[in-house]
């Protein structure tokens, strides 16, 4: 134990024996105060019911009555803090000789001479003085730095940087799936950090900063780990938001002590996470920005503009906002090159998936390129978190290995949550959602641009009463005009199929309603598929409020545009309802059907549903 720790462990103890004997010493004081009042005290002697007076001390009367009194809690002692004696034997000492002298008070014993003792009253206010030291010394000054001298003011400048540990250290491109584009570009850092002298010969000249761009959980920390895994240098790391502090100039400061250990341990890199926490635009706050964050932002240009050619230090950066950054951090000579790590496709997803599993037991009806198909749109970290989530749920069972069905189940998890089959659902609820499922489920299959139908269900999962689960087939960069178009149908199938077949509509379209209206209002605002409107795109294309750029930006169009756009997204939805209800009137024994068979097994499987499109009746086996 550091002689630190040891002074800090003895004042934590003082402080607690301190806070401990003024509670006591209050408890104390508060127990010798009795519950009486002079008024109660004079009419106990004017009554002629005190037997005898004693004075413990110069200020405590106590009284032995004659018999028990039931107004003062059925007792025959009582007791009363007496603020001045002198006052007390002016008033009542003549009554308390006659009473003497008559027999009615057997004895009384005045206290002796006051006498001030210091300590006792000084007690107290010493303590109450040592208790607000120790606690400034706790809140202020080890919150400065401890001692606050030069040494601890210093090191509240320096920046917290973090250093690879030597599990990191064996991070490397071959633990980067799904990336193959990615880790393609980053090879030539690797490559100039390993041989600058190859490049300078040439008089090329490295990035001086690369940025990684992305969606959360994409993989862009791990791509920076793996580039100093690789290369085997000095690997500096520092998250955005440690730059900023409540005291002025520290965050500049910290950059330039960054840059300072980078340079010292060259070639290095250094890797900022989260960069839009200090990168973000300068004068787009509210009042113009935050001076403090900025000056922060200053130092930053100045220090990546200021690298020689051959100084080996190279800055990766990474953040999911890109459109918020402050142009001069993206122009040339600061980060050059800005790589975007996207979502995976499905041999990326595959690939992830091996990566994932090298490590875990997989029984072999497990089928990766099956469960890459069906988890488009899933991230890395996605990805990691369903392989993770069928272990558990193969250990939940006491399996001994991780089953195709445990995966698939971890799938669903994943996307709505766990189910919820303890939950009591009325009759008439699960005949409500029986069908309103049944309707997305049957308009999906009619539809000619929809994905399949993987699975049906009416348990209950997250805030879902049910689910019908569509895996699309490939995976698609663009989306057509009729694929959206088919989309919104398939969403207001359960809305048609509830009015339909029980001449009732429900809250629970509502979320699908309102997805059907945001693709609506896209393809008519964004993507130009209106043919009222042309080809024109009446949104700037951030979706995400930037306070400052936002508030300074009006509508660039008018009224009528506003109403033109309300009433084609109207039409659209509506033409889709129509289009909805015409279908499933038409395939009525379908639809009644598939509910039927849910409410008797509550989920369906995709060969159970496609023999309903083969046969009128589905056998009660399937």
């Amino acid at each position: 134990m550091t002689k630190q720790n040891r002074t800090t462990n003895l004042s934590v103890l003082l402080l607690l024996l301190v806070i401990v004997l003024c509670a006591s010493y209050l408890l104390r004081m508060d127990n010798q105060v009795p519950q009486l009042e002079y008024s109660q005290v004079r009419q106990l002697f004017e009554q002629e019911k005190v037997e005898s007076v004693t004075f413990p001390d110069e200020h405590t009367l106590e009284l032995h009555l004659r018999e028990k009194v039931k107004s003062l809690g059925d007792t025959d002692t009582v007791r009363y803090r007496i603020y001045d004696f002198a006052i007390f034997y002016e008033d009542l000492n003549d009554l308390i000789v006659e009473q003497k002298a008559a027999g009615i008070i057997t004895s009384y014993d005045y206290p002796a001479a006051p006498t001030t003792n210091w300590l006792t009253t000084l007690l107290p206010y010493v303590l109450v003085a040592v208790v607000l030291g120790l606690l400034w010394y706790f809140l202020i000054a080890r919150a400065q730095g401890g001692g606050m001298g030069p040494d601890k003011m210093a090191k509240f400048g320096t920046a917290r940087t973090r250093t690879l540990t030597d599990k990191d250290r064996k991070i490397t491109f071959a633990d980067v799936a799904g990336a193959d584009e990615e880790k393609e570009e980053l090879q030539e850092i690797v490559e100039f950090l390993k041989d600058p002298k190859k490049y300078i010969s040439l008089g090329a000249r490295i990035p001086k900063g690369v940025l990684l761009v992305g969606p959360p959980g994409t993989g862009k920390t791990l791509l920076a780990k793996a580039v100093a895994g690789e290369a085997g240098v000095g690997f500096l790391s520092i998250s955005g938001s440690d730059f900023v502090e409540l005291y002025v100039g520290v965050g500049a400061s910290r950059v330039r002590d960054l840059f300072d250990q980078a340079k010292k341990n060259s070639p290095a890199i250094v890797f900022i996470d989260e960069i839009d926490a200090v990168g973000r635009q300068r004068g787009t706050g509210l009042g113009g920005g935050h001076d403090e964050r900025e000056q922060t932002l200053n130092q930053l240009l100045v220090e990546m503009d200021g690298f020689a050619a051959n100084e080996g230090v190279v800055v990766l950066a990474a953040t999911n906002r890109a459109d918020v950054l402050d142009p001069a951090l993206l122009r040339p000579g600061r980060f050059d090159r800005q790589i975007y790590v996207g979502l995976p496709d499905i041999r990326g997803r595959e690939e992830i998936l091996k990566v994932h599993v090298r490590s875990k037991p997989l029984a072999e009806d497990v089928n990766l390129k099956e469960l890459a198909r069906g988890t488009p749109g899933f991230t890395g970290a996605d990805l990691e978190n369903l392989i993770n989530e069928g272990a558990l749920l193969a250990a939940r069972k006491g399996e001994k290995f991780i089953t195709m069905a445990d995966l698939k189940e971890a799938e669903i998890k994943v996307i709505a949550g766990p189910e919820k089959k303890s939950r009591v659902i009325p009759q008439h609820e699960r005949e409500l959602t029986a069908y309103h499922e049944a309707g997305h489920a049957v308009v999906m299959q009619l539809l000619p641009d929809h994905d399949p139908v993987s699975q049906i269900t009416i348990i209950p999962r997250g805030q879902a009463g049910g689910m019908t689960i569509s895996l699309p087939e490939e995976d698609r960069s663009y989306l057509s005009k009729r694929y959206m178009e088919d989309q919104i149908v398939a969403l207001l199938g359960g809305r048609v199929a509830e009015k339909l077949c029980l001449g009732d509509i429900s809250t629970g379209a509502s979320n699908d309603i309102q997805r059907a209206t945001q693709i609506a209002r896209k393809m008519v605002a964004s993507y130009g598929m209106s043919e009222k409107l042309g080809t024109v795109s009446f949104e700037s294309g951030h979706d995400e409020v930037f306070i400052g750029r936002t508030m300074s930006q009006g509508r660039s169009y008018s009224e009528a545009v506003a109403a033109q756009i309300d009433e084609e997204v109207k039409d659209l939805v509506g033409s889709a309802y129509e289009r909805c209800r015409k279908m499933l009137d038409e395939n009525r024994d379908k639809l009644e059907t598939v509910a039927r068979y849910l409410l008797e097994h509550e989920t369906m499987e995709r060969d159970a549903f496609l023999a309903v499109f083969r046969t009128p009746e589905v056998p009660a086996s399937v």
